[in-house]
């Protein structure tokens, strides 16, 4: 007597050596000896012998359409003996049964297990929800292949070239660019980055530590969301100066400026006068809400990202020939330059120039007045010897640095910026 039965959820089959009811000493085909319990038995056979019904029965079992035996099952649960005698129309062989036993096991999508030997259908939703995802996993593995050989010819596929951000600073390893991307380079013995650049992914360093650094500071992008209109800033009274910012060449957001005027006692009021902004930016706006996110504007060598909108900053800047809202801090100020009263005011400045660093060299080319000195050279001096006082008052040391100049100009190339004092890009 032979048994076909179920150990450790694999199908066996085996020749009886003893019998004693509720368990069996068992001969596998192997050759190895078994004891198991009798409820572990599916079917009882005298022939052929269990390495005939093994062979014979995963061969048959290869034929069968899980398809076809879906449709043919019945609704409620069944037992493989069963369902071999419907399918084949006779009462089925010891190898027709086993081979439908590995045929139901072979197709978890189609049937569930539900006890030894006894299985239920899937119903229809279920079984086209699973094929559905067999087939999605087809294709995107087909997809990934494709992917790969591409990259291992060092071919960016456009549709990496879409995730670039995600693949070079916050890789998602579960989407199918990821998995494509580190197969490649696991063949190449690379590591994705590197792969990248090889592949004209990343045009220069500069761009790759710049855009890495907008993906931490800036996920959302710099863009910034829909603000409204510029807010109107309160009435102020508007301030009895002539003032005037210094700034680099490269300056668009003016944010102080300076005024001088002659007092009738010989001395000197000096006006310090910075861009009030949030005089006009109420508490909870959206314009208030886009700069407490941002804190400060970026400023970099040749480009900045603004803390503020462009047409927010263009209605508070310090423009020449405005006289926007500020804040004022006033000094008196003897000829020598030592203080001798302040107060602050909110006021309207009138700003009436933009002086630029590489411009005011001449106001102090020489030691006395002269004719050949530009605008504001007495200004400027005036301020000088008011620094000068202030650096002495709080115990500065002098300490004379060479200070250097440059320009960065992202559209020139480094061979066209040579001698030129600018800095161009490799």
């Amino acid at each position: 007597m032979h048994v076909f039965f179920e150990d450790d959820g694999q199908f066996k089959a085996g020749t009886v050596l003893a019998d004693n009811d509720t368990s069996l000493q068992i001969e596998a085909a192997s050759g190895k000896r078994l004891k198991i319990k009798a409820a572990a038995v599916l079917l009882r056979f005298e022939e052929p012998s269990p390495s005939a019904l093994n062979a014979g029965a995963q061969k048959l079992a290869g034929e069968l359409d899980p398809n076809f035996l879906w449709e043919v099952s019945p609704d409620d649960e069944f037992g493989f003996v069963d369902l071999a005698s419907e399918y084949f129309g006779h009462t089925p062989a010891a190898p027709e049964a086993a081979a439908v036993a590995f045929a139901l096991a072979a197709a978890p999508m189609y049937f569930y297990k539900r006890g030894k030997g006894r299985y239920r259908k899937a119903p229809p939703d279920a079984l086209r929800a699973a094929l559905a995802s067999v087939e999605r996993k087809k294709r995107d593995g087909e997809q990934m292949a494709a992917w790969e050989d591409d990259l291992r010819s060092r071919r960016l596929p456009e549709a990496l070239r879409a995730k670039l951000p995600m693949l070079l600073y916050k890789p998602d390893k579960n989407t199918l660019e990821w998995k494509a991307l580190a197969a490649a380079g696991d063949a190449l013995q690379t590591n994705p980055v590197a792969l990248l650049a090889e592949c004209g992914a990343i045009p220069s360093t500069h761009d790759y530590h710049f855009n890495q650094f907008l993906s931490q500071a800036f996920p959302q992008g710099v863009a910034f969301p829909p603000w409204g209109a510029v807010p109107a800033a309160p009435e102020l009274p508007e301030a009895a100066v002539r003032a005037f910012s210094i700034d680099d060449a490269t300056t668009t957001e003016i944010d102080d400026a300076f005024s001088v005027r002659e007092l009738p006692n010989g001395h000197f009021a000096i006006g310090i006068h910075i861009a009030a902004p949030a005089l006009a930016v109420t508490h909870g706006s959206p314009l208030d809400a886009i700069a407490r996110n941002r804190l400060s504007t970026v400023y970099m060598p040749g480009r900045k990202i603004t803390m503020l909108p462009d047409e927010a900053v263009a209605a508070f800047t310090l423009a020449a020939g405005h006289a926007p809202p500020a804040l004022s801090l006033y000094a008196e100020v003897k000829p020598d330059g030592v203080l001798v009263a302040h107060e602050t005011r909110v006021d309207r400045v009138p700003i009436v120039a933009n002086l630029r660093l590489d411009a005011i060299d001449e106001a102090f080319a020489n030691d006395l007045p002269a004719p050949s000195d530009p605008p504001w050279t007495r200004e400027l001096r005036t301020l000088w010897k008011f620094a000068q006082a202030l650096s002495a008052a709080r115990g500065k040391t002098d300490n004379f640095r060479i200070d250097y100049s440059f320009v960065v100009d992202w559209e020139a190339s480094a061979q066209q910026a040579q001698g030129g004092g600018r800095i161009g890009r490799e």
